[in-house]
């Protein structure tokens, strides 16, 4: 089980393929608010409802001065396919060794219709200008989780 970030940590560095195989880095978003969020597996219903709510919200988002970001096990390949059957235009990032996904605590064992397993947490977090952590939250659920964010964030 991989130890959970808190508010105040320094956020782990990452530089990960995106949907068309060209590396992102948490480096590129210095000096900017990003939202980073970790979830199961592309093309999934819960998973397509979070990043189409994300998608839906990414002007608001963006006028308060916050990038998004999404991070799966998925292969570049499939990312693409997601990003373009959904209309996505947020970077989605591959990490299909789970390294990041570990780094952040958002991997590991959770409960899924009553039985323990090992998998992808679904979680978010707010990374600040520094790079510092400023909000962590783990067992997010997906629907309904942008809008709670926004409400959290007063975007």
């Amino acid at each position: 089980m991989s130890e959970r970030l808190t508010e105040g940590d320094p956020a782990p560095d990452f530089t990960l393929s995106d949907a068309d195989g060209k590396p992102v880095s948490l480096a590129d978003y210095r000096g900017r608010k990003v939202i980073v969020y970790f979830y199961p597996a592309a093309s999934t219903p819960g998973c397509t409802k979070q990043a189409c709510d994300f998608r839906d919200n990414l002007a608001e988002l963006g006028d308060a001065g916050l990038d998004v970001v999404g991070i799966s096990p998925d292969k570049p390949a499939k990312l693409a396919r997601f990003r373009d059957a959904e209309g996505l235009t947020f970077p989605l990032l591959s990490d299909p060794e789970r390294e990041t996904l570990q780094a952040w605590g958002a991997f590991g064992e959770k409960k899924m219709y009553g039985k323990t397993v090992t998998g992808v947490i679904r979680s978010t977090f707010l990374v600040d200008e520094e790079g510092k952590i400023e909000k962590a939250m783990y067992n997010v659920r997906a629907t309904g989780h942008v809008a709670k964010l926004r409400k959290d964030l007063a975007v």
